[in-house]
């Protein structure tokens, strides 16, 4: 019998992203996710490279990868939504969880074990911990984006996810944002010159 697994994760490019904004430009899941991999690969190397740390980069990428998968299945909630209330919360956790426990269930049963910690991982791993980062740093290079072409729509989301950001207590989630985070807004003539 024909596995769906791989063809729900397809999905992911059809889901729009921050529905509830006005946007100047179109995110799908598909482009946060790859975007999220390559930037907990990066916190995992800065962090590893530059501040002695022990991070698995190449676990962290593919966690992130996978990190959106539920949405296949449920859509992209916003997170005003999501973080109404802690009733709304835990009700949405139940909803994730089942349909990361739909995906799974389309696995044939000998890969079941091998895919279920990135669609379901341990939320308490440093690699984890990274991703949830790289999530956050994803959204702010989406507000740095559209700031950049003057929609105020984003100030908000710009202020309260810097915010998060700058309490985390990884040492590359600041770095990353000091190095990189002023080039999202140059224009390509700028990033070539």
């Amino acid at each position: 019998m024909a596995s769906k697994f791989f063809a729900f994760l397809d999905r992911m490019k059809l889901i729009g992203r921050w529905s509830l904004m006005r946007n100047t430009a179109r995110e799908d899941v598909a482009q946060h996710t790859m975007q999220t991999a390559l930037i907990a690969h990066a916190l995992c190397t800065i962090e590893n490279t530059l501040f002695g740390g022990d991070y698995d980069a190449d676990k962290a990428a593919v966690l992130a990868l996978y990190h959106e998968a539920a949405e296949v299945v449920t859509g992209d909630l916003p997170t005003p939504v999501k973080y109404y209330d802690d009733d709304i919360n835990r009700a949405y956790k139940n909803i994730e969880h089942r349909a990361e426990d739909k995906l799974i269930g389309t696995l044939p049963e000998e890969l079941k074990n091998a895919f279920s910690p990135f669609v379901r991982p341990d939320k308490a791993t440093k690699e984890c911990r990274i991703v949830k980062c790289a999530d956050k740093l994803s959204a702010l290079i989406k507000c740095v984006e559209e700031l950049s072409v003057n929609n105020v729509e984003f100030q908000n989301a710009y202020e309260a996810t810097k915010k998060t950001l700058d309490s985390a207590p990884e040492k590359s989630v600041k770095y990353f944002i000091d190095t990189f985070i002023p080039a999202y807004s140059m224009s390509l003539d700028n990033l070539l010159g």
